[in-house]
């Protein structure tokens, strides 16, 4: 009987232990079916043209444009281009660098005195190789920091078969060191003239928003400048004068995300010989941000010339843009914009 007794406890024991193993089972295998069935954590995109979180300050640099000065080196790595037109209808462009770094930048050419404007909205250290008399003069008066034709800052490249106005580069790093050596401030508090997003943009919804596949801005009859969008890359190919735009290191032709476009008043400054411009830039106007395949309508204001220019809808509500580089086209009333598909 004590046997007995036994043996049933101790079969009960076992049925127990049975019970309980199935049921500790059963615990894990919800909880790695609960786990299953969590969504992955989703990393956050951060936007790559620039460092929405630093505070390292704007470098620009003037950008010779002369058909003599082309192919021009490292404006693929200018998270914002801006190009105005200068005496003679030719265009110059201003760089701007802060992030992305670039050896090789240039040909650097001189100031006239409306880039400085767009040196303040961006709260930049300015690079230059001369300038009019003008430019130095409102340098001076708007305390623009700048670095005109450093030796430790530009050399001259005279294997190019160019003119030596025609040969003058730098590179971020010249400009960094400069920056340090001369204990100029590196850092700003000024935020980015433009938001950025990594969602692409779709303007094919937006009221009055057309296909751009083709661009043509004629600046004048010695400049007219071309982009192509590329739809595999959802970017647009630069060209000048209907020649593709290449970088003089790479030899790859310039590609450009985001195009902001709009037209101002040039006028030839009174008793200038030289024919050089002003132009009417305090105010506010219309243009176009093309983006992705498609262009819609925006207004510019800027209220001063220190002020951040504005990009709106005609709704009112500031623009994003895609993250990647932009490019400013800023026109005269008498030449043209043409958009096709």
């Amino acid at each position: 009987m004590i046997i007995g007794d036994i043996m049933k406890k101790s079969i009960t024991l076992l049925i127990s232990l049975i019970l309980l193993t199935g049921c500790g089972n059963n615990k894990d295998n919800n909880q790695t079916q609960d786990n299953s069935n969590k969504e992955p954590v989703k990393e956050e995109k951060k936007v790559t043209i620039v460092n929405t979180e630093s505070d390292q300050r704007t470098y620009a640099v003037m950008i010779n444009n002369h058909k003599a000065a082309r192919p021009q080196s490292g404006l693929q790595e200018a998270y914002i281009v801006y190009e105005f037109m200068v005496e003679g209808g030719i265009t110059r462009m201003m760089a701007l660098y802060r992030d992305n770094a670039s050896a090789k930048i240039g040909s650097v050419r001189s100031s006239r005195h409306y880039y400085l404007d767009y040196v303040l909205e961006n709260d930049a250290m300015y690079f230059h190789w001369g300038g009019s008399p003008q430019a130095y003069s409102d340098m001076k008066t708007l305390k623009i920091e700048h670095a005109d034709a450093v030796g430790s800052v530009f050399w001259k490249d005279k294997s190019l078969n160019r003119a030596t106005e025609h040969t003058a580069f730098t590179s971020t790093e010249k400009m960094t060191n400069y920056v340090i050596d001369k204990k100029i401030r590196n850092t700003t508090k000024q935020p980015l003239l433009l938001e950025y997003t990594t969602d692409e943009i779709d303007l094919s919804s937006l009221p009055d928003s057309k296909i751009a596949n083709n661009i043509s801005i004629k600046y004048s009859n010695y400049q007219t400048v071309g982009y192509e969008y590329d739809n595999l890359n959802k970017v647009y190919k630069r060209s000048a004068n209907n020649k593709p735009s290449t970088d003089l290191v790479t030899q790859n032709q310039y590609t450009v995300k985001n195009i902001i476009v709009y037209d101002l008043k040039y006028s030839t400054i009174k008793g200038d010989t030289s024919g050089r411009q002003n132009i009417d830039n305090i105010g506010s106007g219309n243009g176009y941000y093309i983006t992705n395949g498609y262009a819609t309508p925006i207004v510019w204001e800027k209220t001063s010339r220190s002020s951040q220019t504005v990009y709106s809808y005609p709704n009112g509500k500031e623009i994003n843009v895609n993250d990647g580089n932009t490019f400013i086209q800023v026109y005269p009333t008498s030449g043209t914009l043409t958009i096709n598909e």
